[in-house]
């Protein structure tokens, strides 16, 4: 009973190409179960945020309107201090 060399070469790829195939389906039944839990993260996170966007939204308008207002005051002060010093060199002229 001898064995010739090229089958048993050929039954051995044979069997390594069964094994690869069998990781192969495994690790692709793995990835999609993978994904389907990212996906659910995915939309938990989602939902979470269109939540929370809300909040985000009145807290812009918020900084929005301090900042106008803090614009407008410095603005007010600015003009005030200009006016002053006109005023000055106005009277060091007349002198």
């Amino acid at each position: 009973m001898v064995i010739n060399l090229n089958d048993f070469l050929l039954v051995t790829i044979y069997l390594i190409l069964i094994v690869l195939l069998i990781i192969l389906i495994v690790l692709g039944i793995k990835l999609i179960k993978t994904l389907k839990k990212v996906d659910i993260v995915i939309d938990d996170v989602n939902t979470k945020m269109n939540k929370v966007n809300g909040v985000f939204d009145i807290i812009d308008r918020t900084t929005d309107y301090a900042c106008s207002i803090s614009d407008k005051i410095i603005t007010a002060i600015s003009n005030f201090i200009n006016g002053l010093l006109k005023k000055r060199k106005g009277n060091d002229l007349d002198e």
